[in-house]
């Protein structure tokens, strides 16, 4: 497994009800991203479909099972780029038609998994999906152990806690931050990746969709909480860090052998 990992994350403007246009528009930020060689590339939340929709009706049209044409096409990006794509999109299952707020992790050999938003906000089509009702996995990978969770489920403390407690080196977050979530970008995901000591992804779009403003502000943070790379809040962009997956196993920390050294996983008290 290389210790060494190069992240791009895609900030973008995905359009709503434009799949296709969208679809295009991933597949050709995932190619640039390649040739600068990153390993990992993350799409924000529902870029493949946009996010701000009246009615669950609305939004089925737009929709895909997993697996389902546009994943196919991301997987055989992977597959003849060498890379590892992260992307939200609307799903439907269809033996239930139950619908989910859903990221998938595609590697260089296809479809890894995906992981169904398990907070829901009342806000954009989160609305009308239903909640995830599946438990937090992390994916071992040659890259690292990946750990999947979408924008709200920061606000939680126990979804980074639980995927660090699966051996996560690596948090990514597709995220739809609108305006007035400005201190979850700058304090909360280096909040997360601090008490974890895990390395950090969050992936935000920018422009406005039916009157709301996304605020960008994408970040790459390492395991030490610090952040490594931040996009601008309007433009679409591409940022790029590489990451050491030493940093994200080495989860005690020596400020002073013998005098002062934690461990925030190993100090923890759970049966109190």
């Amino acid at each position: 497994m290389s210790k060494k990992v190069k992240i791009a994350a895609v900030q973008m403007d995905p359009k709503i009800m434009e799949k296709k246009i969208n679809l295009e528009k991933m597949l050709h930020e995932a190619r640039i991203a390649a040739s600068n060689d990153a390993n990992l590339i993350v799409f924000p939340e529902c870029a493949l479909s946009g996010y701000v929709y009246a009615s669950r009706e609305e939004a089925i049209p737009f929709m895909e099972t997993i697996p389902g044409p546009s994943i196919d096409k991301l997987a055989d990006c992977c597959i003849e780029l060498g890379v590892y794509i992260i992307a939200g999109l609307l799903e439907i299952d269809p033996n239930t038609d139950r619908c989910f707020n859903t990221a998938i992790l595609i590697s260089p050999n296809g479809l890894i998994g995906k992981y169904r938003k398990n907070h829901l906000p009342f806000l954009g089509v989160d609305r009308f999906v239903n909640p995830g009702d599946d438990a937090f996995q992390v994916y071992q990978t040659p890259i690292g152990n990946i750990g999947l969770h979408i924008c709200y489920d920061c606000n939680f403390p126990e979804s980074a806690r639980v995927m660090a407690l699966l051996g996560a080196d690596i948090l990514a977050l597709p995220t739809n931050w609108p305006e007035g979530r400005e201190k979850v970008a700058k304090y909360v995901i280096n909040t997360r990746a601090f008490e974890n000591k895990v390395h950090l992804v969050a992936v935000d779009r920018v422009g406005t969709e039916r009157g709301t403003n996304f605020i960008g502000t994408s970040k790459i943070i390492d395991a030490w909480g610090d952040t490594l790379m931040e996009a601008s809040s309007d433009q679409e962009e591409i940022i790029y860090a590489e990451i050491n997956l030493t940093d994200s196993r080495q989860k005690r920390i020596v400020f002073k052998p013998g005098e002062f050294e934690v461990d925030f996983i190993g100090d923890r008290r759970p049966e109190l």
